[in-house]
């Protein structure tokens, strides 16, 4: 059987397959599903953006970055990095105040892209608004390719002050020989590219991992009927959101008088992944809480426009 068409992987395709399969071969996951009732929520949603002009609009996303970042300010240990040695049985956690989120993001050219999208904690939603959509124009003034293979250089060269020589080695001469060889910018168009202020395009900055990701494949697909059940870690985080679309689902409803119902209601779907060797379903139960709290009294995000800035909102105790 003779295939139709042969590609050999690019710089991004690259980066993708390295960094998953580290991703699956290193970290034992866990992951929950959510599935929250966000009827509320969507229909305050809506009210953010009355009497907005179209270029100054809040997006689900940026609202729902948001609401995540208030989720892991209650649960920190979801917002670190570790750093474990198998052998001798050693490992640390490093929590962050700041929350620096990977966010994949569609490139002019097609491809997918993560960025980081730094200090989300101190951003209220007009200021990460701003941010997606300045990183957005600096990558329609960017080499991508030229881009991504500085971040890769970068990692191979950690990896080598870490004395992983031979992982250095194959690298190399995976990324700098044959039909595989990665096609960078050379000579004068290498010096222009570097002459363009880092205000004016994406640099090395912009696609270093952050503390933690969060993936939206709802606006890939706004008519999909499933939801993720599962996403990779980005090593050394340990944690991974991947947000799907909101749908219609049966819900039970209790009013007033504490009779059950069943209604139509909006559900989003967000699958939660985290690393078992630094969390457990006990690390994550703050977040789910605070996030309950936000979808049952949604009105919370009208503070957090840059009219008021952004508030901190602390749920109630189970």
């Amino acid at each position: 059987m003779q295939p139709e068409r042969t590609t050999h992987f690019g710089i991004q395709r690259k980066i993708v397959a390295n960094m998953t399969s580290e991703s699956w071969e290193t970290i034992p996951h866990v992951t929950y599903m959510y599935e929250p009732d966000v009827t509320d929520f969507m229909r305050e949603y809506k009210k953010l953006n009355l009497n907005r002009r179209a270029a100054d609009r809040i997006t689900v996303n940026t609202l729902l970055l948001k609401t995540i970042c208030m989720g892991l300010q209650a649960a920190p240990n979801m917002n670190a990095h570790l750093h474990f040695r198998r052998k001798l049985v050693r490992g640390t956690l490093e929590t962050f105040s700041e929350i620096d989120i990977s966010m994949p993001m569609l490139m002019p050219n097609g491809e997918m892209m993560t960025v980081k999208l730094p200090h989300c904690e101190s951003k209220n939603l007009d200021e990460i608004s701003e941010y997606v959509r300045d990183l957005s124009r600096r990558a329609a003034q960017s080499d991508l390719q030229q881009a991504m293979y500085e971040v890769s250089l970068d990692n191979t060269l950690t990896a080598l002050r870490a004395g992983k020589i031979a992982q250095t080695i194959f690298r190399v001469i995976g990324s700098k020989t044959g039909r595989y060889k990665v096609k960078t910018l050379h000579g004068k168009a290498k010096r222009e590219f570097a002459r363009i202020p880092a205000t004016e395009r994406l640099t090395k900055a912009d696609l270093e991992p952050g503390t933690v990701t969060v993936s939206n494949v709802g606006s890939n697909y706004r008519g999909q009927k499933g939801a993720l059940s599962l996403l990779e870690i980005v090593p050394p985080q340990v944690c991974a959101f991947g947000v799907g679309a909101v749908q219609d689902k049966p819900v039970v409803i209790t009013d007033a008088f504490g009779r059950k119902q069943v209604e139509a209601r909006q559900v989003l779907p967000i699958c939660i992944a985290f690393d078992h060797r630094a969390l457990d379903f006990g690390d994550i139960v703050p977040f789910l809480q605070t996030l309950d709290a936000i979808f049952e009294n949604p009105k919370v995000i009208h503070t957090w426009v840059r009219q008021t800035g952004a508030q901190m909102f602390f749920p109630r105790q189970a």
